[in-house]
């Protein structure tokens, strides 16, 4: 009896290829494992595919309640960006996806778990290092990286042995979709100076093509966590595909962004994110409104330091798992009502409130009704800017200077 190996398994092009490889250097039997995040419709083909290629077995996982409640609204809640730009929606798939691939490797026997990803990019860390946190004896493979063709080579070899694929030489993209996000990348889009084609594009309209009314929509959150849609309370699942239907509807959620890779180079990465353009701008407008000026400032730098963390692979660090309890603790009053305005490929927040919130109009206002006691400011002043007068008093001699 063969050795079984586990394969991450997507039904494109690299993944379909290495069934076959695997079997050919290794002479191991392969069990095909495709992981549901929100990535297909239909994983009926998928798991026909694999086996008709060669798999022994070919398992598909349900994952998307996990994907969301365990990943992205952690995630969300963090306000987790990387670089100000990518939601991280690939990013988040990965651990949950080596967590998965390392409880069927444990159920199976199996004595490898194999993935699809290439030499260049962050995938392979992201992977290989969530499994090595939690199966730090079980061998992992990259065929991809060790087979050393090129995309066209790889494309011939598929094309040799009678393996579908879903990509030509003349519409070469790579794809990756989660339910918080679709990444494009390849062909021309390798050109940063190119504008991404139309066809790039499929879960959002060009703005000239969205309606020309904007669409209002208010979103309820409870503890930081979105939990209704225009009073509609909806799973996490079926906000968030509702939310990329009606955002994508109007344009919004495209992403061009020159991202800083982790593996050290440069790469032009496309992305389609309409929900979580949404949803992120939402919490935000909500925690503007429930947290102090302290709390805004800190948390700033914490979804920072969360997203490098998630971008980089170390889901299941110790670090990721200690920043994550500080945010729990920081969304027990982010509670509210954001209502937000989704036109021509924009989305912005138009109103918030919460029973929570911080900001009180008999502060705040200038009309009657005011309640703030302008008097009160000249001692503030003057407390507040002591130690600037007191060191100009004793060090600066010459104050004409900047």
């Amino acid at each position: 009896m063969s050795d079984k190996v586990i394969l991450a398994y997507s039904g494109g092009l690299d993944t379909s290829v290495a069934i076959r490889w695997l079997r050919e250097k290794y002479g191991w039997d392969v069990i095909a494992v495709a992981v549901d995040v929100g990535n297909e419709a239909d994983f009926t083909l998928i798991k026909q595919k694999a086996v008709n290629v060669g798999a022994i077995k070919a398992i598909v996982l349900e994952a998307k309640d996990s994907f969301i409640n365990d990943y992205v609204f952690p995630a969300l809640k963090a306000n987790a960006v990387y670089e100000g730009e990518y939601p991280l929606g690939t990013a988040l798939g990965r651990p949950l996806i080596a967590k998965l691939l390392v409880e069927e490797a444990k159920k199976e026997g199996a004595v490898a778990i194999a993935h699809g990803c290439t030499g260049k990019g962050n995938d392979q860390v992201r992977i290989e290092v969530a499994i090595n946190a939690l199966a730090p004896n079980i061998k992992i493979l990259a065929p991809a990286r060790e087979w050393g063709m090129t995309r066209q080579q790889t494309i011939d070899y598929a094309k040799r042995y009678g393996i579908p694929i879903p990509i030509t030489s003349s519409s070469p993209y790579s794809l990756d979709e989660s339910l918080w996000g679709r990444a494009i990348e390849c062909g021309v889009l390798e050109d940063p100076w190119n504008e991404p084609p139309d066809d790039a594009y499929s879960w959002t309209k060009s703005p000239d093509e969205t309606p020309d009314e904007p669409a209002y929509i208010e979103i309820d959150f409870e503890g930081g966590i979105p939990v209704a849609v225009n009073q509609q309370r909806q799973d996490g699942v079926s906000l968030v595909g509702y939310l990329n239907e009606l955002a994508g509807r109007h344009g919004v959620g495209r992403i061009d962004h020159l991202e800083s890779r982790l593996v050290g180079i440069k790469s032009r990465e496309i992305y389609e994110a309409p929900a979580a353009i949404v949803l992120l701008q939402a919490h935000q407008a909500l925690e503007t409104m429930t947290l102090s000026r302290d709390q805004l400032s800190f948390k700033r730098r914490v979804a920072e330091e969360y997203a490098n963390l998630i971008y980089n692979g170390y889901w299941f660090s110790g670090l990721r798992q200690d920043l994550a309890a500080y945010v729990e603790s920081s969304q027990r009053f982010v509670t509210g009502t954001v209502r937000l305005k989704l036109f021509k490929g924009n989305c912005s927040v138009v109103g918030r409130k919460s029973p929570f919130s911080l900001y009180n109009y008999g502060l705040a206002t200038y009309d009657k009704g005011d309640r703030f006691d302008q008097s009160d400011a000249a001692g503030f002043i003057h407390l507040w800017g002591l130690p600037v007068k007191t060191q100009s008093q004793v060090q600066w001699a010459d104050r004409t200077k900047p």
